[in-house]
């Protein structure tokens, strides 16, 4: 289905952060999210609490987004909505929302899989950004997931390697947990490595085979570590914070790139493109870049504002699948879990 007037609703609800986007064609012509502050006090996101937030923001959102969009529903071509995988109330607000305006607007209803966002918010036609040529691989990082994607065409990809346990994200939080930083501690841990001395503190590697990856004995690794070291100096966190979050960080970059590195030598694939909310760690990114020279690849990094969850990224699945009339019924269903 070719159209030049192709505008798409895209809505995003999988976890904490209510988005939705307009896009006309490949262009984005607003991306707006309201997060869910009431999780910070209880260190992490409640299922229950995001789905009641889902449902107060869900209308203004899309108001919001159409608005700073300058289109009218009935313009609209599409309503691409994340299907999974994500808490499964939340998901349930968006793709409830989803259907009914699809139905309302009698126009089609397309079902994204977040995952596959991650990787292809690199084809949103944004200005100062290149677009990955098929094949290539992707890394997708964020607190559920850690996966290399080999990525043959928009809907074509084939997992290569992932975590056998917990991902990227979680072992940035809970590290910084360990050390009582707040909930989400991730970017703070960025925040303070970026003044630290990343070979302070040497941190053990897991040897995982292949190109799976592991983080659960690290996390461990660094809880015994700073327990060890409290009760040898009570003010151990205090005194050197920036050290340990560089030492932290170096490690964690240490094993994506070591995997990296092997799933290029076993593919022959050098474009790299990565994705997910971890992705907007500057370490990771900076490591990035470099490779472009120190290996020879070819490295994609999405602009800011798609690596978190948004709606953005939706919506350039969801144009994709128009061209090809990738559509669904009312029969839709959301799934906590979905076939990758």
């Amino acid at each position: 289905m070719q159209n030049s007037e192709v505008f798409i609703l895209a809505i995003e609800s999988s976890c904490d952060d209510t988005a939705a986007a307009v896009l006309h064609n490949d262009k984005v012509l607003s991306n707006v999210v309201a997060n869910q502050l009431i999780h910070n006090q209880y260190g992490g996101v409640v299922p229950e609490l995001a789905s009641r937030a889902h449902q107060q923001n869900i209308v203004p959102v899309i108001d919001a987004a159409l608005r700073k969009a300058n289109v009218q529903k009935e313009q609209l071509s599409a309503i691409a909505f994340t299907q999974g995988p994500g808490l499964m109330g939340s998901l349930l607000v968006g793709t409830s929302f989803s259907k009914s305006l699809s139905l309302a607007l009698n126009v089609p209803l397309i079902a994204v899989n977040h995952m596959h966002a991650h990787i292809l918010a690199h084809f949103i036609d944004e200005e100062g950004y290149d677009k990955p040529k098929f094949p290539f691989l992707a890394l997708t990082i964020s607190g559920g997931h850690t996966q290399i994607v080999k990525v043959n065409s928009f809907f074509d990809m084939e997992i290569i390697g992932e975590t056998t346990d917990d991902a990227v994200g979680e072992a940035f939080d809970k590290s910084a947990k360990i050390l009582g930083l707040p909930y989400p501690g991730g970017p703070l841990i960025d925040k303070y490595a970026k003044e630290g001395n990343p070979k302070a503190f040497p941190f053990t590697k897991p040897k995982v085979p292949g190109l799976d990856f592991s983080f659960s004995g690290l996390k461990t690794a660094i809880l015994y570590f700073i327990q060890k070291n409290k009760q040898a100096n009570p003010n151990f966190i205090e005194e050197n914070l920036n050290d340990i979050c560089a030492s932290i960080q170096h490690t964690i970059i240490e094993i994506l790139m070591d995997k990296l590195k092997l799933a290029v030598k076993e593919t022959g694939i050098t474009q790299i493109a990565i994705g997910g909310g971890v992705s907007a760690n500057s370490g990771i990114r900076t490591t990035l870049k470099e490779a472009e020279s120190k290996y020879g690849w070819k490295t994609f990094i999405p602009k800011f504002e798609y690596t978190t969850d948004n709606a953005a990224m939706i919506g350039i699945v969801g144009y994709q699948k128009y061209l090809s009339n990738r559509f669904e019924n009312a029969s839709v269903v959301s799934k906590a879990r979905i076939e990758f």
